[in-house]
């Protein structure tokens, strides 16, 4: 069964995303803080992450560091306001992640998650192809 992880403090949220998720087959874990989300990152596989923005404590590139060491090839989907501005999705999307802002209906986040998914294995596939011609 896929384990997708919510680090966010809106219970009704991930109540909602819950329901979604179970008629997929698929589990959700909650945790409300980011060193939470973590920790369980590192206790049982995941197959995507949704984070709220605000949960994020760490700067720019070592988000991106962070959960590429803790949970390699893992899609993150980053959760933000209505209203923000512009240039913080491109730097969160410049990072690896796809941004999806709030109020979103349960099935975006699904739709982003693989978004996220095919990306990653798109760009493994081309590393792959990389090392075989350069060796």
């Amino acid at each position: 069964m896929n384990r997708i992880l919510l680090i966010d403090r809106d219970r009704t949220l991930g109540a909602t995303l819950a329901m979604t998720c179970l008629e997929r087959g698929m589990a959700i874990r909650m945790a409300e803080t980011f060193c939470e989300g973590v920790r369980y990152m590192m206790e049982a596989p995941v197959s995507a992450v949704l984070v709220d923005a605000g949960a994020l404590r760490l700067a720019g590139a070592d988000r991106g560091r962070l959960f590429e060491t803790v949970a390699p090839g893992v899609p993150v989907v980053v959760t933000v306001p209505a209203g923000t501005r512009v240039e913080e999705h491109v730097q969160f999307e410049l990072q690896g992640f796809r941004v999806l802002a709030k109020p979103f209906a349960p099935e975006d986040v699904l739709d982003k998650i693989d978004w996220v998914a095919e990306r990653k294995a798109a760009r493994g596939d081309a590393a792959a192809q990389v090392r075989e011609v350069c060796g």
